[in-house]
Protein backbone atom coordinates (compact mmCIF):
# COMPACT_ATOMS: atom_id res chain seq x y z
CA UNK A 1 0.00 0.00 0.00
CA UNK A 2 2.89 2.18 -0.74
CA UNK A 3 0.81 4.72 -2.57
CA UNK A 4 -1.47 5.10 0.17
CA UNK A 5 -1.46 8.63 1.30
CA UNK A 6 -2.35 10.66 4.74
CA UNK A 7 -4.74 13.48 4.53
CA UNK A 8 -7.77 15.00 6.54
CA UNK A 9 -11.13 15.76 5.46
CA UNK A 10 -11.79 19.64 5.26
CA UNK A 11 -14.82 19.66 3.01
CA UNK A 12 -17.63 17.39 3.03
CA UNK A 13 -21.07 17.33 0.84
CA UNK A 14 -22.97 14.52 0.48
CA UNK A 15 -20.85 11.44 -0.81
CA UNK A 16 -17.54 13.77 -2.12
CA UNK A 17 -14.74 15.25 0.10
CA UNK A 18 -12.31 17.04 -0.17
CA UNK A 19 -8.90 15.43 1.66
CA UNK A 20 -5.62 18.27 2.57
CA UNK A 21 -2.66 16.74 2.77
CA UNK A 22 0.47 17.41 4.66
CA UNK A 23 2.45 19.20 1.78
CA UNK A 24 -1.20 21.48 1.47
CA UNK A 25 -2.23 19.33 -1.95
CA UNK A 26 -5.87 18.67 -1.94
CA UNK A 27 -7.35 15.76 -3.58
CA UNK A 28 -11.12 15.31 -4.22
CA UNK A 29 -12.50 12.04 -2.86
CA UNK A 30 -14.69 9.52 -2.56
CA UNK A 31 -15.37 6.51 0.01
CA UNK A 32 -14.78 3.10 -1.60
CA UNK A 33 -17.90 0.74 -1.46
CA UNK A 34 -21.54 2.43 -0.76
CA UNK A 35 -21.55 3.71 2.69
CA UNK A 36 -20.12 6.56 3.67
CA UNK A 37 -19.13 7.51 7.22
CA UNK A 38 -16.30 10.17 6.57
CA UNK A 39 -17.01 13.17 8.10
CA UNK A 40 -15.26 16.74 8.18
CA UNK A 41 -12.08 16.50 10.55
CA UNK A 42 -11.34 12.88 9.87
CA UNK A 43 -7.91 11.60 9.31
CA UNK A 44 -8.26 9.34 6.60
CA UNK A 45 -5.72 6.90 3.96
CA UNK A 46 -6.52 7.82 0.36
CA UNK A 47 -4.91 6.21 -2.64
CA UNK A 48 -4.80 8.32 -5.33
CA UNK A 49 -7.49 7.55 -8.49
CA UNK A 50 -6.08 10.72 -11.30
CA UNK A 51 -5.24 14.05 -11.29
CA UNK A 52 -6.19 15.91 -7.58
CA UNK A 53 -8.52 13.20 -7.09
CA UNK A 54 -8.54 9.92 -4.61
CA UNK A 55 -10.43 7.44 -2.98
CA UNK A 56 -11.20 6.66 1.00
CA UNK A 57 -9.92 3.61 2.02
CA UNK A 58 -10.15 4.00 6.00
CA UNK A 59 -10.41 6.20 8.83
CA UNK A 60 -7.89 6.79 10.99
CA UNK A 61 -9.68 6.01 15.01
CA UNK A 62 -11.53 9.31 15.62
CA UNK A 63 -10.90 10.98 19.76
CA UNK A 64 -14.07 12.79 19.19
CA UNK A 65 -17.48 12.55 16.71
CA UNK A 66 -20.23 14.73 16.96
CA UNK A 67 -23.68 13.90 15.50
CA UNK A 68 -27.16 13.99 15.66
CA UNK A 69 -29.23 10.76 15.09
CA UNK A 70 -33.05 9.68 14.92
CA UNK A 71 -34.55 5.86 15.25
CA UNK A 72 -33.49 5.72 11.24
CA UNK A 73 -30.05 7.33 10.48
CA UNK A 74 -27.43 9.60 11.70
CA UNK A 75 -26.08 12.60 10.44
CA UNK A 76 -22.30 13.21 10.91
CA UNK A 77 -21.15 16.61 11.91
CA UNK A 78 -17.01 16.75 12.88
CA UNK A 79 -14.50 14.13 14.03
CA UNK A 80 -11.91 15.14 15.96
CA UNK A 81 -13.09 18.51 17.34
CA UNK A 82 -12.41 19.81 21.25
CA UNK A 83 -14.35 22.55 21.48
CA UNK A 84 -18.37 23.02 20.54
CA UNK A 85 -19.43 26.64 19.89
CA UNK A 86 -23.10 26.75 19.84
CA UNK A 87 -23.69 30.28 18.28
CA UNK A 88 -26.70 32.02 19.45
CA UNK A 89 -28.44 35.50 18.49
CA UNK A 90 -30.89 38.20 20.21
CA UNK A 91 -32.75 38.10 16.46
CA UNK A 92 -34.37 35.68 15.39
CA UNK A 93 -34.97 34.53 18.63
CA UNK A 94 -33.23 31.38 19.27
CA UNK A 95 -35.11 27.65 20.00
CA UNK A 96 -34.15 26.70 23.42
CA UNK A 97 -34.29 23.14 22.94
CA UNK A 98 -32.49 23.06 20.13
CA UNK A 99 -29.92 24.87 22.09
CA UNK A 100 -30.16 22.47 25.31
CA UNK A 101 -29.58 19.15 22.60
CA UNK A 102 -26.50 20.50 21.33
CA UNK A 103 -25.11 21.19 24.79
CA UNK A 104 -25.90 17.04 25.27
CA UNK A 105 -24.45 15.91 22.31
CA UNK A 106 -21.30 18.16 23.79
CA UNK A 107 -21.03 17.08 26.69
CA UNK A 108 -21.42 12.85 25.28
CA UNK A 109 -18.13 13.31 23.60
CA UNK A 110 -16.35 15.98 26.84
CA UNK A 111 -16.12 18.88 24.35
CA UNK A 112 -15.38 22.24 25.61
CA UNK A 113 -18.28 24.51 25.16
CA UNK A 114 -18.65 27.38 24.55
CA UNK A 115 -21.99 29.63 24.24
CA UNK A 116 -21.88 32.86 21.83
CA UNK A 117 -24.33 34.81 21.85
CA UNK A 118 -24.34 37.32 18.21
CA UNK A 119 -25.85 40.41 17.11
CA UNK A 120 -25.65 42.55 21.04
CA UNK A 121 -25.71 45.59 19.41
CA UNK A 122 -29.51 45.09 18.86
CA UNK A 123 -32.17 46.13 21.86
CA UNK A 124 -33.04 42.70 22.15
CA UNK A 125 -30.26 41.65 24.00
CA UNK A 126 -32.16 41.78 27.23
CA UNK A 127 -34.47 39.50 26.52
CA UNK A 128 -31.65 36.91 24.83
CA UNK A 129 -29.77 37.79 28.33
CA UNK A 130 -32.40 36.50 30.55
CA UNK A 131 -32.58 33.58 28.65
CA UNK A 132 -29.01 32.30 28.68
CA UNK A 133 -28.93 33.14 32.39
CA UNK A 134 -29.71 29.72 33.66
CA UNK A 135 -27.22 28.46 31.26
CA UNK A 136 -24.60 30.86 32.69
CA UNK A 137 -26.16 30.13 36.31
CA UNK A 138 -24.87 26.72 35.91
CA UNK A 139 -21.55 27.26 34.76
CA UNK A 140 -21.65 27.39 30.97
CA UNK A 141 -19.34 30.16 29.34
CA UNK A 142 -21.41 32.95 27.38
CA UNK A 143 -19.51 35.12 24.87
CA UNK A 144 -21.03 38.33 23.71
CA UNK A 145 -19.92 39.80 20.59
CA UNK A 146 -21.12 41.61 17.25
CA UNK A 147 -19.81 39.84 14.25
CA UNK A 148 -20.74 42.75 12.34
CA UNK A 149 -18.60 44.87 14.41
CA UNK A 150 -15.94 42.93 15.92
CA UNK A 151 -15.26 39.49 16.14
CA UNK A 152 -11.82 39.67 18.01
CA UNK A 153 -13.44 38.66 21.30
CA UNK A 154 -13.77 35.23 20.21
CA UNK A 155 -10.27 34.62 18.48
CA UNK A 156 -8.45 33.74 22.27
CA UNK A 157 -11.28 30.98 22.66
CA UNK A 158 -10.34 29.63 19.56
CA UNK A 159 -6.56 29.08 19.94
CA UNK A 160 -5.90 25.41 20.37
CA UNK A 161 -8.72 24.03 19.86
CA UNK A 162 -10.07 22.17 16.90
CA UNK A 163 -13.64 24.05 17.17
CA UNK A 164 -17.16 23.59 15.60
CA UNK A 165 -19.63 26.56 14.73
CA UNK A 166 -23.33 24.90 14.82
CA UNK A 167 -26.29 26.67 15.22
CA UNK A 168 -29.75 27.70 13.90
CA UNK A 169 -29.80 29.41 10.63
CA UNK A 170 -29.66 33.49 10.77
CA UNK A 171 -27.53 33.40 13.95
CA UNK A 172 -24.65 35.32 11.95
CA UNK A 173 -22.50 32.08 12.19
CA UNK A 174 -21.21 32.69 8.49
CA UNK A 175 -20.77 36.20 9.32
CA UNK A 176 -18.67 35.12 12.34
CA UNK A 177 -16.74 32.55 10.16
CA UNK A 178 -15.61 35.69 7.26
CA UNK A 179 -14.94 37.83 10.57
CA UNK A 180 -12.52 35.82 12.27
CA UNK A 181 -11.75 34.27 8.84
CA UNK A 182 -11.56 36.93 5.63
CA UNK A 183 -10.40 34.04 3.40
CA UNK A 184 -13.02 32.03 4.32
CA UNK A 185 -15.83 33.44 1.55
CA UNK A 186 -13.44 32.94 -1.28
CA UNK A 187 -12.89 29.12 0.47
CA UNK A 188 -15.93 28.41 0.01
CA UNK A 189 -16.63 29.67 -3.32
CA UNK A 190 -14.00 27.48 -4.12
CA UNK A 191 -15.00 24.01 -2.59
CA UNK A 192 -18.65 24.92 -3.74
CA UNK A 193 -16.83 24.75 -7.58
CA UNK A 194 -15.42 21.72 -7.03
CA UNK A 195 -18.07 19.64 -4.98
CA UNK A 196 -20.35 21.28 -7.76
CA UNK A 197 -22.88 22.26 -4.97
CA UNK A 198 -23.83 25.14 -6.68
CA UNK A 199 -24.96 27.94 -4.79
CA UNK A 200 -25.69 26.03 -1.50
CA UNK A 201 -22.47 26.70 -0.36
CA UNK A 202 -23.91 25.84 3.52
CA UNK A 203 -25.07 22.57 2.52
CA UNK A 204 -21.27 20.87 3.64
CA UNK A 205 -19.19 21.67 6.30
CA UNK A 206 -15.99 23.07 6.09
CA UNK A 207 -12.13 23.28 8.10
CA UNK A 208 -10.69 26.08 8.12
CA UNK A 209 -6.89 26.74 9.36
CA UNK A 210 -6.76 29.77 11.80
CA UNK A 211 -2.79 28.44 12.46
CA UNK A 212 -1.21 25.55 12.60
CA UNK A 213 -2.54 24.71 16.47
CA UNK A 214 -6.12 26.13 15.73
CA UNK A 215 -8.97 24.82 13.52
CA UNK A 216 -12.65 25.82 12.98
CA UNK A 217 -14.96 23.65 11.24
CA UNK A 218 -17.99 25.54 10.12
CA UNK A 219 -20.92 23.40 9.34
CA UNK A 220 -25.54 24.05 8.14
CA UNK A 221 -27.37 25.82 9.77
CA UNK A 222 -29.25 22.73 12.14
CA UNK A 223 -32.92 23.26 12.93
CA UNK A 224 -33.29 19.86 14.93
CA UNK A 225 -30.56 17.98 16.66
CA UNK A 226 -31.81 14.22 17.13
CA UNK A 227 -30.14 12.68 20.51
CA UNK A 228 -31.79 8.89 19.62
CA UNK A 229 -27.81 7.37 20.50
CA UNK A 230 -28.54 9.10 23.88
CA UNK A 231 -30.05 6.76 26.48
CA UNK A 232 -32.27 8.77 29.53
CA UNK A 233 -29.32 8.01 31.90
CA UNK A 234 -26.95 9.91 29.40
CA UNK A 235 -29.26 12.75 29.07
CA UNK A 236 -29.99 12.97 32.63
CA UNK A 237 -25.92 13.93 33.72
CA UNK A 238 -25.20 15.72 30.80
CA UNK A 239 -27.57 18.41 32.54
CA UNK A 240 -25.21 19.76 35.32
CA UNK A 241 -27.58 21.15 38.05
CA UNK A 242 -29.25 17.79 38.25
CA UNK A 243 -25.92 16.11 39.58
CA UNK A 244 -26.29 16.64 43.18
CA UNK A 245 -29.78 14.91 43.55
CA UNK A 246 -29.36 12.29 41.49
CA UNK A 247 -29.94 9.05 43.44
CA UNK A 248 -31.86 10.79 45.43
CA UNK A 249 -35.29 10.27 43.95
CA UNK A 250 -37.79 7.69 45.62
CA UNK A 251 -37.83 5.26 42.72
CA UNK A 252 -34.50 4.31 41.06
CA UNK A 253 -36.18 4.48 37.59
CA UNK A 254 -37.72 8.22 37.99
CA UNK A 255 -38.75 10.00 35.16
CA UNK A 256 -38.52 13.39 36.88
CA UNK A 257 -42.18 13.80 35.56
CA UNK A 258 -44.88 12.71 37.45
CA UNK A 259 -43.25 10.65 40.27
CA UNK A 260 -43.15 11.12 44.05
CA UNK A 261 -40.59 12.45 46.33
CA UNK A 262 -38.90 13.45 43.20
CA UNK A 263 -35.56 14.58 44.22
CA UNK A 264 -35.21 17.15 40.63
CA UNK A 265 -38.43 18.56 40.87
CA UNK A 266 -38.01 19.21 44.92
CA UNK A 267 -35.37 21.26 43.70
CA UNK A 268 -36.71 22.80 41.21
CA UNK A 269 -39.51 23.85 43.59
CA UNK A 270 -36.91 25.16 45.93
CA UNK A 271 -35.33 27.17 43.20
CA UNK A 272 -32.40 25.21 43.07
CA UNK A 273 -32.58 24.18 39.53
CA UNK A 274 -34.23 26.52 36.34
CA UNK A 275 -37.88 25.73 35.78
CA UNK A 276 -37.18 26.08 32.36
CA UNK A 277 -34.45 23.40 32.17
CA UNK A 278 -36.70 20.75 34.06
CA UNK A 279 -38.96 21.17 31.28
CA UNK A 280 -37.06 21.03 28.53
CA UNK A 281 -35.25 17.76 29.91
CA UNK A 282 -38.61 16.57 30.46
CA UNK A 283 -39.55 18.05 26.77
CA UNK A 284 -35.98 15.98 25.46
CA UNK A 285 -36.46 12.70 27.50
CA UNK A 286 -40.60 12.35 26.42
CA UNK A 287 -39.86 10.75 23.40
Amino acid sequence: MSNTLRGQIIAAHGRHYLAELPGGEILECVPRGKKSEVACGDVVEVERSGTGQGVIERIAPRSTLLYRSDAYKQKLIAANVTQLIIVVATEPSFNDELLARCLLAGHDQKLDILIVLNKCDLPQIDAARAQLAPYRAIGYRVLELSAKQDSAPLLPYLQGHISVLVGQSGMGKSTLINAVIPEAQAATREISTVLDSGKHTTTHAKLYHLNADSHLIDCPGVQLFGLHHLDFAAIERSFPEFLPYLGHCRFANCSHSHEPDCAIRKATEAGKIDERRLKLFQQITAH
